[in-house]
């Protein structure tokens, strides 16, 4: 074991883990990688936010099937930012 650490360069716990994946399955074949969201297209979601200015992100992300965090994502990447709306009357100055 100690020449296959210095031949990949990898921990014995490593090791180990190959071994007892061999033991199992008798191949070492990696993981698929997990990607559970898809890309929200830009151009929709912009025209979205266009159209519905003060919706959630949680409404947003219902309308496009995706979860709010994913919805987040784009809007950093986009660099979209927002800032809603108050509802009711905004006071403008200060009564002493």
């Amino acid at each position: 074991m100690r020449e296959a650490r210095e031949v990949f360069g990898v921990g014995l716990d490593t090791i180990n883990r190959w071994v007892q994946m061999f033991k199992r399955t008798g191949e070492l074949k990696g993981k698929v990688p997990f990607r559970p969201f898809k890309k929200l297209d830009p151009e929709k979601l912009e025209t979205y936010v266009e159209e519905h200015p003060d919706a959630y992100l949680g409404e947003i992300g219902e309308a496009f099937g995706r979860n709010e965090s994913a919805v987040r994502k784009a809007f950093q990447r986009l660099r979209i930012t927002r800032k809603k709306k108050l509802k009711g009357s905004v006071s403008k100055g200060r009564n002493k």
